[in-house]
């Protein structure tokens, strides 16, 4: 890797038959020395942000071969569920006209702040700086979620995007799983209702849109009425680590087993649904 870049995502092709994308954008553990020199609180800080394992928890999911597409980079340095013109300019030294709510208050596509630490950063990132974290991470990011989906679509008929994430566990325990269409934009009902009864099946509270409606690779990448389906899955983490919110807990692969059938039985839906229009 360049000096004072950020790593490029993990490309996994697709190995079986499912019509599915998965996208891990949140779970990147890579912080470069020269990014933790910039960091005001040093890697914990920083760490705070990521959707922790989420990587490791879709393995069963990935046994099944779909393709995926994982951000290596810490989301501190650069948020690959975000518009990369989402800009915070209290973070980068550039203008954004019209930031969205979540860039001004710390959350744009490079965060400003944590929950937990605070400000993150010593001093603004500088354009060529933001350049350079667009073009080796956010970028290829989405180019490979495009050409994928495209691929699948082209091949099946339609397609299904499985954006994992992972959320701190609500105050009353419930709901453990999210599930996030954008209020129907970008995935449709025969989609997202067998989503709600394969994890409802599988013993976990279900929640929709509520507090997780999808962000930016759901509404950038779905598209129903073109045969493209974005669902978020946002997962309690104290469903599948442990105390300390960092290491796998009792409940890791029973989440891995939901994530696994989320992807083999939302597949095998799209697959059936193309046959009648493929006969027509």
């Amino acid at each position: 890797m360049a000096a004072d870049t950020l790593p490029s995502p993990t490309i996994i092709a697709a190995s079986g038959g499912l019509p599915v994308l998965l996208s891990v954008p949140h779970s990147g553990r890579e912080y470069p020395d020269w990014l933790l020199r910039r960091a005001a609180s040093g890697r914990a800080a920083l760490e705070s942000l990521e959707d922790p394992l989420v990587d490791r928890l879709a393995w069963r999911a990935l046994g099944a071969g779909p393709a995926a597409v994982i951000a290596n980079a810490g989301r501190a340095g650069i948020d690959c569920n975000r518009d990369a013109a989402d800009i915070d300019t209290s973070v980068v030294a550039l203008p954004c006209p019209e930031p969205s709510h979540r860039a001004r208050h710390g959350l744009g596509v490079v965060p400003g702040r944590s929950v937990l630490a605070g400000p993150l950063w010593r001093g603004l990132v500088d354009a060529d700086d933001f350049a350079r974290r667009v073009a080796h991470a956010h970028a290829p990011y989405h180019a490979a979620l495009a050409a994928e989906l495209a691929r699948l679509r082209s091949r099946y008929g339609a397609a299904l995007l499985l954006d994992l994430h992972s959320m701190p566990p609500p105050r009353r325990g419930k709901p453990q799983i999210v599930f996030g269409d954008r209020y129907g934009r970008s995935a449709d009902r025969w989609v997202t209702d067998p989503a709600r009864r394969i994890a409802e099946s599988a013993g976990f509270a279900v929640g929709f849109n509520d507090p997780y409606a999808g962000g930016w690779i759901s509404e950038r990448h779905g598209n129903p009425s073109s045969g493209i389906h974005a669902l978020q899955v946002e997962i309690d983490r104290s469903c599948y680590l442990d105390r300390t919110l960092r290491r796998p807990g009792p409940g890791f692969d029973r989440c891995a087993r939901l994530l696994e059938r989320l992807t083999v039985e939302l597949g095998e839906i799209i697959l059936a649904q193309q046959v009648p229009q493929a006969a027509e």
